[in-house]
């Protein structure tokens, strides 16, 4: 339900993200043979799951010998120095945590990145629980990494909240984004507007030096696997 391709999206130099290199999701613990039958089509060889090991542990499927998964626990659950600040009051269910954690927790964030641009051969889907936050997060760094227009960057993040019935109907809960929008609204922004300001404030340079990303990783990351003319 949540489900998509990050290629085709604008750049500010008039092309646009190359299709078939990362795609972004919900969790994938429900997919069917035919529907893991779909994903080979698309080209996906490897999956890289963002969340908890509790959240992990709900998945007891069996998955194709030809996918490869790689687990990266982006949250940072042991920093409750962080998190008693952002966990409790609901700050975590919004993009307000998301400069606050790259900055307390860069290589959280790099680490995943690295996971999925130096991933093996074949397109590589990336995911939390509901694709919403921690896989935004992520989207947000990959798409600013090649100079995506911004209004993209907020469009592909708007389009999970635009998702929330079908989101919610897939996970049998209540559609939230109401509530959150409301939560947003009383701290004075909105789901958009927090959004964009975590975007027009993200230093990409700052968060990979802090983390002391590789030249390797960092060329892997600008040029979207070799797909493109990598960006600084």
């Amino acid at each position: 339900m949540n489900a998509r391709d990050l290629g085709g999206l604008r750049r500010v130099d008039g092309t646009t993200t190359p299709r078939g290199v990362f795609y972004r999701s919900e969790n994938v613990d429900g997919v069917t043979p035919a529907g893991w039958e779909q994903i080979y089509q698309t080209g996906i060889r490897t999956i890289v799951d963002l969340r908890e090991p509790s959240e992990r542990a709900s998945d007891r499927n069996e998955r194709p010998s030809w996918i490869h998964t790689e687990t990266v626990e982006l949250n940072g659950f042991a920093n409750d120095e962080f998190w008693r600040d952002y966990l409790p009051n609901g700050l975590a269910r919004t993009a307000l945590y998301f400069l606050p954690h790259l900055e307390a927790m860069p290589k959280r964030a790099v680490s995943a990145l690295s996971a999925i641009v130096s991933a093996p051969p074949g397109g590589v889907l990336f995911h939390c629980l509901r694709g919403r936050d921690r896989t935004g997060m992520i989207s947000l760094l990959l798409l600013s990494a090649v100079n995506t227009d911004p209004e993209e960057i907020v469009d592909d993040y708007l389009e999970t909240v635009r998702r929330g019935d079908w989101r919610a109907a897939w996970s049998y809960e209540n559609n939230e984004e109401a509530a959150l929008e409301a939560f947003c609204q009383s701290l004075g922004t909105s789901t958009e507007n927090a959004f964009r300001a975590a975007l027009t404030a993200l230093d990409l340079r700052g968060v990979l030096s802090a983390a002391d990303v590789s030249p390797k990783v960092e060329e892997a990351l600008r040029s979207w696997r070799g797909s493109i003319q990598p960006h600084y």
